[in-house]
């Protein structure tokens, strides 16, 4: 596994030129509405579901970013559909699980079939066709402890958003200083699929996404 993985990212770093933009953000109320949607009853929402449907959003507003580029052709191909990729580290090293078809799901949807699939890469129960045809990764390193991180991009995608931990931090907040749930998105791309204004947009709304969950009822 590691050989492999060794040659998939020596791939990506040899062949994409990428580059990173990053943001912090106020979280707070994410979670309180992640909380809310689950005192509400059924089954339980994660945060990774909550920024997966944002990420879809993201991508209908920002197409160019869902896409692979072939050197062959001399050509970028825009892909229709959104397969999600979510990293998710297990006993035999990290792996990332596809969700496919992201766009057409909600965000319950989202959070049982990442349930479903971090369960089976932890038993080793994933089928290579459950690993492979991701077309967008989102790497949740905050799990690890750590706020920031420049991932590599999962070949043959265009990017990858990265998340750091949640934590209470000094903000100012309608002018005022409150102590608010603080959390950094960092977002790599391949500089061949677009230039850094829409990669700033498409990280720009995605904190937007998450300082106000409200913003996505315009996409919904």
């Amino acid at each position: 596994m590691r050989g492999a993985v060794a040659d998939k990212l020596a791939r990506s770093r040899r062949e994409i030129p990428d580059a990173t933009c990053w943001v912090d953000a106020d979280a707070t109320e994410l979670l309180a509405a992640r909380a809310a949607m689950n005192a509400a009853g059924g089954p339980k929402v994660s945060v990774l579901a909550l920024l997966a449907r944002i990420c879809t959003a993201a991508l209908a507003r920002f197409p160019e970013l869902n896409a692979t580029v072939d050197m062959e052709g001399r050509e970028i191909i825009r892909l229709p559909d959104v397969h999600l990729g979510f990293a998710a580290q297990t006993d035999r090293g990290l792996v990332v699980p596809v969700v496919r078809d992201a766009q057409t799901r909600t965000i319950e949807g989202l959070s049982e079939e990442i349930a479903r699939l971090t369960e089976a890469a932890r038993t080793g129960a994933l089928a290579p066709a459950q690993l492979t045809g991701g077309t967008f990764t989102l790497n949740n390193y905050g799990v690890f402890g750590v706020d920031g991180s420049t991932p590599i991009i999962n070949h043959p995608e265009a990017a990858m958003l990265g998340v750091g931990r949640i934590t209470p931090k000094p903000w100012v907040h309608q002018g005022e200083l409150a102590v608010r749930q603080v959390v950094q998105l960092s977002f790599t791309f391949d500089h061949r699929v677009c230039d850094g204004g829409t990669a700033g947009g498409f990280l720009r709304y995605v904190a937007d996404c998450v300082e106000q969950p409200m913003v996505l009822l315009r996409r919904l």
